[in-house]
């Protein structure tokens, strides 16, 4: 559990909540996220959201939310959340982290939303003086969803090895921003040695498969995540039975569909998070059966195995423990 301590508004649309967390929290690492939960009009809630903050001598952290159309969480977080509330937090995880000590030069792109793991981790090299040249793009629609503009800008004014280009998408430039979509010429006028460069990159699906697609070739290292789900529908058509073992229960769901989805429309409510994959809150056993992945069309036939319901798809008739 932990208590909303201080909130502040980040920009037009995001809120940064400071966290103070009971004895049960075992930390994190810079770029990793955690599940957070909400009693919302009396049903449980829980999402992901990335730590933003690097740390603190006093155990608090930080999230920073971005009020989603249609997202009962994210609304509730930046709108009605106060200042003594408790929420439900789990522990970290993630794997888009900084090694234990950074060597070479780095590269951060970051899109919306995706800016908050890059963050914590900007936070963390700058605590430690910016011991490698890095340089953070960063895109947004407009110049009022940018986060953490002047933090951003004090960090390259005190850190030579630190460089920072904001590019907003649907304004024209000012100042010394950037304009234009992300492409492998555009980054080569912010950094010379791309071919040296260990890239990060994350946001909305369409820009890390972008990033992916024009820079993993060209840069030393690649890593990437992103903070929209690839399409979760597939071309199979009818329907299979699906077995819930635990709880005694067959259902009729679609093909093609995730199982998460198809089990919350016929009412079951299993544990999730990210749906997106990342987080393993959905994870369940299969005891047979075959499942569909939704990002990669893969097929799986192994008895006895674990799945992520919000990324798979049945197939065949399954047995889940659940």
């Amino acid at each position: 559990m932990a208590r909303i301590a201080e909130r502040k508004a980040e920009s037009a649309d995001t809120v940064t909540l400071w966290l103070r967390p009971n004895r049960h929290w075992a930390g994190f690492q810079p770029g990793q996220h955690l599940n957070v939960s909400a009693q919302i009009d009396g049903v449980r809630v829980t999402r992901s959201y990335s730590l933003t903050n690097a740390s603190t001598a006093d155990g608090r952290l930080a999230i920073t939310v971005k009020g989603v159309e249609g997202g009962k969480l994210s609304r509730h977080l930046c709108e009605r959340a106060r200042v003594g509330d408790v929420l439900e937090i789990g522990q970290a995880f993630g794997e888009m982290t900084l090694p234990a000590s950074p060597q070479g030069s780095w590269l951060f792109l970051a899109a919306g939303s995706g800016i908050t793991p890059l963050m914590s981790m900007t936070r963390a090299l700058a605590a430690q003086g910016m011991p490698v040249p890095l340089t953070l793009v960063y895109w947004a629609r407009t110049r009022e969803e940018f986060c953490f503009v002047d933090e951003l800008k004090k960090f390259a004014a005190e850190h030579a090895n630190f460089s920072v280009q904001f590019v907003p998408t649907r304004e024209t430039a000012v100042d010394d921003e950037a304009t234009g979509r992300l492409s492998e010429t555009m980054v080569q006028t912010f950094v010379d040695d791309l071919s040296l460069r260990q890239v990060f990159a994350c946001g909305p699906g369409g820009f890390v498969d972008t990033a992916r697609a024009v820079l993993s070739s060209t840069a030393k290292s690649f890593h990437a995540e992103a903070f929209s789900p690839p399409p979760r529908t597939i071309e199979d058509s009818g329907s299979v039975q699906v077995t819930l073992a635990a709880s005694g229960r067959t259902l009729t769901l679609p093909r093609g569909q995730s199982l998460l989805t198809a089990l919350e429309a016929e009412g079951f409510k299993p544990a999730s998070g990210c749906r997106m994959g990342i987080c393993n809150t959905c994870a369940c056993g299969k005891s047979s059966g075959v499942t569909r992945h939704l990002h990669t069309g893969e097929l799986f036939h192994e008895p006895a195995s674990a799945l992520k319901l919000c990324i798979s798809s049945a197939s065949t008739d399954l047995v889940l423990d659940l």
